[in-house]
């Protein structure tokens, strides 16, 4: 029967779009390190990063949350080696990964809500993982919310306050909760009201 195998086909191909596989793509880009010794990685992050660096960049990042100046903390945050498009907004208290900054980018006129969190790493107990986050133009991250590594947001895509996303965001989609599954806005034409309070 040839038309349900093509069915079954069509299915796999939807399937590959959803969720489950967004979380697979995620950790497929995430780069594994195995951590030797009876200790877990967390223990030996100073052989695997400068202390000073990781010092250094903690002292900004510390700037870059308590300041209201968004001109001081994108210049701030581009010397750390985030990639940051024009007109991008962070809210007081948001945090870039202190450890891997430099595998954030972030699009043009995102906004990066009040104590937000983008982590480009997961320290584990037998490995770390790095992966970079990349938030796309005119996206918006709602307050308190945690992006993890490998994941991306698409274009004008919305994250609800204190969502965690474990994959990644569709351009335009919104997602919300623990972890961050798509919302469903009933067409009401409602524009960017589920993202929550974004600013700072």
């Amino acid at each position: 029967m040839p038309p349900a195998d093509s069915d079954d086909a069509e299915r796999d191909t939807a399937d590959t779009a959803d969720g489950a596989d967004d979380a697979d793509r995620r950790h497929d880009r995430l780069q594994r390190h195995p951590t030797p010794g009876a200790h877990n990685s967390l223990w030996g992050w100073a052989s695997i990063r400068s202390p000073l660096r990781v010092t250094i960049t903690y002292l900004v990042v510390w700037l870059v949350r308590v300041s209201p100046s968004l001109r001081l903390k994108n210049w701030l945050l581009r010397r750390l080696g985030v990639t940051v498009g024009t007109g991008v907004s962070w809210g007081l208290e948001a945090t870039p990964d202190v450890f891997w900054p430099e595998l954030i980018s972030v699009g043009d006129h995102a906004i990066i809500g009040y104590d937000a969190t983008l982590l480009c790493h997961e320290f584990l107990q037998d490995e770390y993982r790095l992966g970079e986050v990349v938030v796309g133009e005119r996206a918006m991250i709602g307050a308190g919310a945690t992006v993890l590594p490998g994941v991306e947001i698409g274009d004008g895509a919305q994250v609800a306050a204190n969502s965690l996303v474990t994959r990644d965001v569709p351009p335009g989609a919104t997602v919300a909760g623990v972890p961050a599954e798509p919302v469903d806005r009933g067409g009401d034409g409602d524009s960017g009201d589920d993202a929550g309070d974004a600013g700072s």
